[in-house]
């Protein structure tokens, strides 16, 4: 299905030149002299790169029929990654390639949304903040708060990541799922 490029919209998922991505932002852009264009950040599913594309506004694009599907986070093994479908109770495994990016962030139960292209898993969407637990940190140093001072800690997935001199073993805390950094206390 093609439609044209004014309409697009963020989120669908596209082909254009031979690969399928999904469209991260738009602008439309009306030059002083010249025809309206749009210029869509698209992350590619192959190469897993950003890019910038301009379309003519009259331009056609080629829409994928992509799925969504959100799915509670079981257990990994050896096998790979299992998922369970809520509303089904199915089991989804993933190999750990696709999950590369998130397995430090997974923790039993946690939703994620899945997009499915033609019937294959292409991106894994995680919250956008996430509570884990700090297992091993060093102790903080009082008086050390003056400055934005920081210290490792360990989470409960095994994630190593700069915390504030005031976090403790034990305690919970929110990390971005983006960047996995420390967002604040839990």
């Amino acid at each position: 299905m093609a439609i044209v490029a004014t309409n697009l919209k963020r989120g669908q998922c596209i082909s254009y030149k031979g690969e399928i991505g999904i469209v991260l932002g738009l602008e439309h852009r009306t030059p002083g002299k010249g025809n309206a264009l749009v210029m869509a950040t698209i992350r590619s599913f192959n190469s897993g790169k950003t890019k910038d594309i301009r379309f003519a506004s009259s331009d056609k694009v080629d829409i994928v029929q992509s799925e969504r599907q959100k799915l509670d986070f079981s257990y990994s093994d050896q096998t790979g990654y299992h998922f369970m479908d809520p509303s089904t109770y199915d089991t989804v495994t993933f190999q750990e390639a696709f999950i590369e990016d998130s397995k430090d962030l997974l923790i039993d139960g946690i939703t994620v949304e899945v997009l499915f292209v033609d019937g294959k898993p292409v991106t894994i969407e995680l919250p956008s903040n996430i509570e884990l637990e700090v297992t091993e940190s060093a102790p903080g140093v009082k008086g050390d708060t003056a400055t934005a001072a920081t210290k490792e800690a360990v989470l409960q997935t095994g994630l190593r990541i700069q915390v504030p001199l005031f976090i403790n073993p034990g305690d919970r805390i929110k990390v971005s799922s983006e960047d996995k950094k420390y967002v604040g206390r839990a």
